[in-house]
């Protein structure tokens, strides 16, 4: 069993368990986790059809991925309903539904400054090397 000691020794060693919110970022941030998150929250329970159409440019086969790793880390709920045919049905969990105050954080955050990054970029893009 690893003690506080041990952490904070592999903490200094390893930059992933030195910054404890790269963790968060690899959940969250995944390319394809914020439309998949937003649209259960916008719209609530759907068909995986349903959510294909809404976020639109996502393929099934990645739709798929993206969702069973959801559900692994808790963020989606995925509802079988032995029916014939068989319908499933996907519902963000509390826990998904709980990083909405950082999406709106991060909507905020974008208003503000994503024109000043626009900015930086083309300052950066014009500089000659």
């Amino acid at each position: 069993m690893a003690t506080e000691t041990d952490r904070a020794s592999a903490a200094a060693t390893d930059p992933e368990l030195a910054c404890p919110t790269s963790a968060v970022v690899d959940i969250v941030f995944s390319r394809w986790t914020t439309p998949i998150l937003w649209t259960l929250h916008t719209h609530g329970r759907q068909r995986f059809v349903e959510l294909e159409r809404r976020i639109g440019a996502i393929t099934a086969k990645v739709l798929t991925q993206r969702l069973r790793q959801l559900e692994r880390d808790g963020m989606v709920v995925r509802n079988y309903h032995p029916e014939v045919p068989p319908r499933v049905e996907y519902e963000i969990t509390d826990l998904g539904r709980s990083l909405a105050p950082l999406f709106a954080h991060l909507s905020q955050w974008a208003a503000a400054n994503l024109d000043r990054v626009e900015q930086a970029r083309h300052a950066y893009d014009g500089q000659t090397p």
